[in-house]
């Protein structure tokens, strides 16, 4: 049985320890999951358009007259259009039960002691690492959003 993420013995840092470090991982996080939803879309404007463009003939098809016998000969015979479909299916459901899973149930204690070693490796490195401005480089998030000015009506 894996053990809570809160708990600090060693296998998971306490997620309460350290605020900055807990807005970086956060940081982190949603630069993986923006990043997750970018490839989804890449391959869909790329892998996805040439397939579909492909089956142009059966979908125009499958609109006059739709049946599964139809689709199934179409993917039948355009095999390359049936894997780059399936590919790009297979990625966008895989991205989004991954969200799902994260959302109903919070970030795996794994995950998040990944994400915290990788935080460290980038502090460690210091604005020399690729992604020190989107993690450590930022300030607090409410001074960015306009939070922490000082409005006079």
């Amino acid at each position: 049985m894996s053990q809570p993420p809160g708990r600090s013995d060693g296998a998971v840092p306490e997620r309460n320890s350290d605020p900055q470090l807990q807005a970086e991982i956060q940081r982190l996080f949603q630069l993986t999951l923006y990043t997750r939803w970018l490839v989804v879309g890449g391959l869909w404007l790329t892998v996805g358009s040439v397939s579909l463009w492909s089956l142009r003939e059966s979908i125009q098809l499958w609109f006059e007259y739709f049946t599964w016998a139809a689709v199934r000969y179409a993917f039948a015979f355009n095999r390359l259009a049936a894997i780059g479909v399936g590919i790009c299916l297979g990625t966008t459901f895989a991205v989004l039960l991954w969200q799902s899973r994260v959302i109903l149930w919070g970030i795996p204690a794994p995950e998040y002691q990944r994400l915290s070693q990788q935080v460290m490796r980038i502090r460690v490195q210091g604005s020399t690492h690729p992604l020190w401005n989107w993690v450590c480089g930022k300030k607090e998030m409410g001074h960015t959003m306009g939070q922490g000015q000082n409005n006079q009506h």
